[in-house]
């Protein structure tokens, strides 16, 4: 572009006339005598004009090369792919989580103060292993305490430390005393009541007599009264003794099962009172999959059917294992039902709490749309593919239909059959592109 500067030609009415040329193009301004704008100010519009003009000029060869180089662009290569719709066999969707098969919070069952803690969070223990040492003196001397009462009801009752009670009252000692001063007693008083008869005794005699009969009655009968009493307090104090070494033994808390410690909320020297809880134990070497179905499948789901579970800690991994059990009710606020399935995890790579997806057979069939998941695009929470139409791609969202097979997409709403999508061979692919078909690995649904 050419700026000429203020050029003046005479006019028909005595004016000046400023020429701004560009290319073939000029721009004219007529400038009066005394009445129009200073020269100075004429010429810094002429300016002005003449940059705007280029500018306009420049934007419109770019865009003519821009859709020039848009109309000649290199054909992308893809592949194409087919959707077809196919009858299927319908697989059930859950999630889920991974429990535990056991999980016990043990608690103590005696109070005390803690000796000693034995294992930690993340150990591994062994069934009647012991975990926690409570102090056991007080325990200890309430055993000796016990055991010394045993012993002496046992050597009242005649018997030895291991020996049982005597079957009769019959062999003690006491009683045999008792049932001889009463034998005595009753010949003593035959006698007296022949003599009495015979006048040969007083009546003051004949009383005494009766008298003493009667006192070995009832001395007999205590002795028998107190061999019942010392059997019961024999079983009354083995009963005490065992109570007390019971919890001399609960001082020591032991494992109740093979399993990892969970939790641990005791210290050596903390006191503990009853049923304070101090470990959580969780048994591993089986867990539950525990799994929320929707109601709508419960007609489909059977005891001891197939179940395949994946977790995000192995990726690509499948888990394959049978329903143990299935809860006979649905949960009103989810409108789901648990179903329960039991995981061998001896190598200890399962952990409890773990996020499970699982898939499960059923015999209900449909038909459905499929198209081959190398044809989905899916970018921040959107389902996209592009559909093939002429020589050129046109991207459309899809809607999916949430299950997926033999890497094929289930499509529920946005295409049909016969529809055909655009999956490139590398790089990147747009909307409106032009592509050229390049041949695919082998597919049930590929063209």
């Amino acid at each position: 572009m050419r700026l000429f500067g203020a050029r003046f030609a005479p006019t028909l009415r005595n004016s000046r006339l400023i020429v701004v040329q560009n290319g073939p193009e000029s721009l004219l301004f007529y400038l009066d005598d005394i009445d129009s704008m200073n020269l100075y100010r004429m010429k810094w519009a002429c300016w002005t004009a003449a940059v705007a003009t280029a500018f306009l000029a420049s934007g419109c060869s770019n865009s003519q090369a821009n859709s020039a180089k848009a109309g000649f662009s290199k054909p992308v290569p893809v592949h194409i792919y087919s959707v077809a719709e196919e009858t299927t066999r319908r697989r059930v969707q859950a999630v889920g989580s991974l429990l535990a098969l056991e999980e016990s919070t043990l608690s103590a069952q005696v109070e005390g103060r803690v000796d000693q803690v034995l294992v930690d969070v993340g150990d591994l223990v062994r069934e009647g292993q012991p975990l926690v040492l409570l102090d056991q003196r007080e325990l200890q001397f309430e055993v000796d305490r016990q055991r010394g009462i045993v012993k002496q009801v046992r050597a009242q009752l005649g018997i030895g430390p291991t020996d049982p009670p005597p079957p009769t009252d019959q062999k003690m000692a006491s009683v045999q005393r008792a049932e001889a001063d009463l034998f005595d007693a009753n010949r003593k008083y035959g006698r007296a009541r022949e003599m009495f008869k015979d006048n040969l005794i007083s009546q003051q005699q004949f009383d005494e007599a009766g008298s003493r009969d009667q006192s070995a009655q009832a001395s007999y009968n205590l002795a028998l009264q107190d061999v019942d009493r010392l059997k019961a307090l024999l079983i009354s104090s083995e009963a005490s003794a065992a109570l007390a070494e019971k919890k001399l033994a609960d001082a020591t808390i032991r494992a109740p099962f093979s399993g990892a410690v969970q939790t641990r909320n005791v210290h050596p020297g903390e006191y503990l009172r009853l049923q304070s809880p101090v470990l959580v134990l969780v048994r591993t070497d089986h867990l539950r999959a525990r799994l929320a179905v929707p109601e709508r499948w419960a007609g489909w789901i059977k005891d001891g059917g197939v179940v395949d579970l994946h977790v995000e800690a192995f990726p690509g991994e499948t888990f394959e294992e049978h329903i143990s059990r299935i809860n006979p009710t649905v949960t009103q606020d989810s409108r789901t039902f648990e179903v329960e399935a039991l995981l061998d995890n001896k190598a200890g790579r399962l952990k409890p709490g773990f996020f499970v997806q699982a898939s499960m057979p059923s015999e209900k069939e449909d038909k459905a749309v499929f198209v081959p998941e190398k044809g989905v695009n899916y970018r921040y929470g959107v389902y996209k593919v592009f559909v093939v139409s002429g020589n050129r791609v046109v991207e459309k969202q899809i809607r999916p239909a949430g299950q997926t097979e033999d890497q094929r997409f289930e499509v529920a709403e946005g295409l049909k059959a016969g529809d055909r999508v655009a999956a490139p061979v590398s790089g990147d692919l747009h909307d409106g592109d032009t592509v050229h078909e390049q041949p695919a690995e082998a597919s049930p649904s590929v063209k």
